[in-house]
């Protein structure tokens, strides 16, 4: 499972009808961001459609911590929806759990801005700049959870590790294409010069 800061803006905290909820914008699209230096990406609009429109239980989380549960879209203490800004949604905080009251006052404080969400890529785009840099735009995703979180999610060092490793990847499979299309070109010459294929 992939996991991806998004620097939105602030969430918001609100009472209604005798509830507090935490509400705002997990995801920004075609925002760009840095998973690891040499990397960007960039979310594009409806990358979580499938996921919301076949209805999967998508949990709320708190610093991808699976022990504090702040919501869930299953039983609708938390709901999910992508308008042309994101995805966004509110969930509703548990008042018998002290550490969603705590999160609660945390972001109502400002303490907490980041947010994060665990997904697997079902279908993306890849390009590179002409100054070496690694664009990834994510299309469909499954998502798993959300979280809002005290430090973004590719500053832990493990994240970084495999965002480096991702990225090593992708250069080496550049670097391929790019070899075997000089080999192409290479043995269409040969061809050419031994009279076994005709110029253009």
């Amino acid at each position: 499972m992939e996991r991806r800061v998004i620097k939105t803006e602030p969430f918001q905290t609100r009472e209604e009808n005798g509830k507090r909820y935490l509400d705002g914008y997990y995801s920004v699209f075609n925002r760009e961001y840095e998973v690891y230096p040499g990397w960007v990406e960039t979310i594009a609009p409806g990358a979580f459609s499938r996921t919301l429109r076949e209805g999967k239980d998508v949990k709320v989380l708190w610093n991808h911590n699976t022990d504090i549960v702040l919501g869930s879209t299953e039983n609708r203490t938390a709901v999910l929806s992508e308008d042309e800004i994101g995805l966004h949604g509110p969930v509703e905080i548990n008042e018998q759990d002290q550490d969603a009251k705590n999160g609660y006052a945390r972001v109502a404080r400002g303490d907490v801005r980041g947010c994060s969400f665990g997904f697997d890529i079902r279908a993306m785009e890849e390009s590179w700049d002409e100054d070496g840099t690694y664009r990834t735009r994510l299309t469909d995703v499954e998502l798993y959870e959300v979280s809002p979180c005290t430090f973004p999610a590719y500053a832990q060092t493990s994240i970084q590790a495999r965002a480096k490793e991702e990225l090593e990847q992708a250069t080496t499979k550049l670097e391929q294409a790019k070899e075997a299309k000089r080999a192409k070109w290479r043995e269409e010459m040969l061809k050419r010069l031994r009279g076994e294929k005709e110029w253009h």
